[in-house]
């Protein structure tokens, strides 16, 4: 694919159907319980009818989660504990089917694809499970210069809406979007803080588990590449500046199921920042997006206040990988079930008002 692919799939991101979202939310007060009582399933079903155009909506199956990884040179400042060599471990995890990803995916019934972006360090495994896309090993330290080139960012977006369009010809019809890198929720606080003119204050958070020093040093780190951006930059310069490789992929991706129609399902504050960049690329893309839990990274709160979406899940957690969003699966294919499979009032021969009281 050439490095224009991207953007010209931007231009082809269409609208969500405003006509199959009025039927869905019509079928629904006439299905066979108190109007509104189903809560964010109802609206989950009127937005996958929205997306798919038709209602009742087909129920999102198969799904593929795509797992992209990348190192990140902010390490280097110290922001994170954990060794670099620790994403391509994980990588190797993740082929050999014993990640936490791994065991969600199997239990929602969903394909899992690794896609190795920007790893820095040898990858233990010779699986055929691994997607070898590397754009470079892994970014520069954003601290102090440009994360990647805006060429490197091109490379990465093209290879996650190449992998989003794989997936979506060989049967998908929702798909997971999943991380793995060590030292990215720098990155992803950043590229938030940009996106949405917030301090790194308000968007920064402890990632893996650093204690306050570290968490001032990251916070630090975060402003001193803010600094670098005239205000008006462009979503590219932005990416490019801020990384990382694995974040960029993620967005092309994302980009590349909304030209297809196809749900997403957005992770963690990861997931989060890329969807949020996909959004300043063409922002038909919120339509496509739902967001499958509130991460407790408070950048993920963020972009859930600045797309205006509620998550299906809040559970606390903060692992990545598309593990939150993967549990969020099911009950995002029940709502398109309920459409399709619940009765009505007339169909099933029940009043749909109560009568007067006693």
């Amino acid at each position: 694919m050439t490095s224009q692919g991207f953007f010209d799939a931007c231009r082809t991101v269409v609208p969500a159907d405003a006509a199959a979202a009025s039927a869905a939310t019509e079928l629904h007060a006439r299905l066979t319980k108190p109007r509104g009582s189903l809560g964010g399933v109802e609206d989950i079903g009127i937005r996958l009818s929205a997306m798919a155009g038709t209602c009742p909506p087909p129920v999102p199956t198969p799904v593929t989660v795509a797992v992209f990884a990348g190192d990140h040179g902010v390490v280097a400042e110290g922001v994170t504990p954990w060794p670099q060599e620790v994403t391509a471990q994980m990588v190797a995890n993740f082929c050999a089917g014993g990640a936490a990803i791994n065991v969600l995916a199997r239990h929602v019934g969903a394909e899992v694809v690794v896609v190795d972006v920007g790893v820095a360090t040898p990858i233990p495994t010779n699986s055929d499970a691994l997607v070898r896309r590397n754009v470079a090993p892994g970014t520069r330290n954003l601290a102090v210069e440009p994360a990647m080139t805006t060429e490197e960012a091109r490379s990465a977006l093209d290879i996650g809406l190449d992998v989003a369009l794989q997936s979506i010809a060989a049967g998908a019809r929702m798909v997971v979007t999943g991380d793995m890198g060590i030292g990215n929720t720098t990155s992803a606080a950043a590229l938030i803080a940009a996106c949405s003119g917030r301090s790194p204050a308000e968007v920064t958070g402890r990632g893996t588990g650093i204690d306050d020093a570290m968490l001032d040093r990251k916070k630090a780190v975060i402003a001193q590449a803010l600094s670098r951006l005239a205000p008006d930059a462009q979503p590219l310069v932005v990416l490019a500046e801020l990384g990382g490789l694995e974040i960029a992929a993620l967005c092309g991706f994302v980009v590349g199921a909304a030209t297809r129609r196809v749900p997403v399902i957005v992770d963690g504050v990861i997931a989060a920042a890329a969807s949020l960049m996909a959004t300043a690329f063409a922002p038909e893309v919120l339509d496509y997006l739902i967001v499958g839990h509130r991460s407790s990274e408070p950048g993920s709160s963020v972009v859930l206040e600045e797309l205006g979406l509620a998550p299906v899940l809040d559970l606390g957690m903060r692992l990545g990988e598309g593990s939150g969003a993967a549990l969020a699966v099911p009950t995002v294919q029940a709502a398109a079930k309920i459409l399709r499979e619940m009765a009505t009032f007339d169909s099933a021969g029940v009043s749909d008002k109560a009568g007067p009281s006693n």
